[in-house]
């Protein structure tokens, strides 16, 4: 196979259509079919299933995209560490939020970005900082933004801060916002609305409810923070709640419809430690870091201390 097969394939995959693709591309279409068909015959084995409303990928079409996608930025990124030789902070750098601060942190970031590398552009996606690991690896992604990451000889890891977490209700009068802390013992007396595993919430609520002996009470699994928010306003009986931090109910433009109660750990001598998670910059430690990658992550902490660490 060439590059130029391989873009095609992905192009035809992501548009459904080899009339679309050949649009984007600039490419008569039945020389962009040849081009995936030469593929096809390259790998020994049919990559799209055609019909009369488009494509759609076969199997090993399935396992191809994930590679191509991967294979396409890596050469995109060669490409912009040749250009960083010559001093030019120019090309598109991938970066992955956590939802829960995606709404906060993306106006502001790509607003700085743009004013600090105007020949540059900015690529911005949202995903469990799981799903964002991975894609970090797959090549898909330049550096990610995730909660509670794990030392690892492929990662170059930057802690950033840490979040308190808070038991979130619905308000049921007024309030400054914020109430009395809570034990661990309470949360796990509480019906919550939580994502499901893997998600980093999740896991560090599970970990320091089972070094106290207790378990969650789960309500309702769901993966989104703004459903979340939702569901624990619309049914005050029986009352849901959440785990969250405080950004994430700032990011809901409702904060005044919530109380956010600060959760403690065990007694530990006269303190009594808030439960809180870590946020993490992520790089590949196995790539060549591009010219644009440093200063982005340098600003990227900038503004997660300024918009997260109130």
């Amino acid at each position: 196979m060439d590059f130029k097969q391989l873009n095609s394939f992905v192009q035809v995959a992501e548009l459904g259509s080899f009339t679309r693709a050949s649009n984007v591309l600039g490419v008569a279409q039945p020389a962009l079919s040849r081009q995936v068909r030469a593929l096809e015959v390259a790998l020994r084995q049919p990559l799209f299933d055609r019909n009369g409303r488009g494509v759609t990928l076969t199997p090993a079409g399935q396992r191809l995209l994930a590679h191509g996608r991967g294979i396409l930025q890596q050469l995109e990124r060669a490409r912009q560490d040749l250009e960083s030789l010559r001093g030019v902070a120019a090309g598109v750098l991938s970066i992955g939020l956590p939802p829960s601060i995606g709404r906060l942190l993306t106006a502001p970031l790509v607003e700085a970005f743009s004013q600090r590398f105007p020949s540059a552009a900015l690529t911005m996606v949202e995903g469990l900082s799981t799903y964002t690991l991975e894609w970090l690896a797959q090549g898909r992604l330049d550096c990610a933004v995730v909660y509670n990451a794990t030392p690892a000889p492929a990662l170059h890891l930057q802690p950033v801060l840490d979040e308190k977490l808070y038991l979130v209700s619905r308000r049921a009068g007024p309030g400054t916002g914020l109430g009395r802390p809570v034990t661990l013992a309470q949360v796990a007396q509480h019906a919550l609305v939580i994502p499901s595993r893997p998600h980093a919430i999740r896991m560090r609520l599970e970990s320091v409810l089972a070094e106290a002996g207790l378990k969650p009470h789960v309500g309702l699994e769901i993966e989104s923070v703004p459903a979340i928010l939702d569901l624990v306003l619309r049914h005050p009986a029986p009352a849901w709640h959440a785990v969250l931090s405080l950004n994430a109910i700032r990011g809901s433009g409702r904060e005044a419809a919530f109380v956010a109660r600060p959760i403690q750990l065990r007694q530990q001598g006269q303190q009594r430690p808030a439960l809180t998670t870590s946020l993490w910059i992520a790089t590949s430690a196995l790539r060549p870091r591009a010219m644009l990658l440093d200063p982005t992550c340098e600003l990227l902490a900038a503004l997660l201390h300024e918009h997260l660490g109130r």
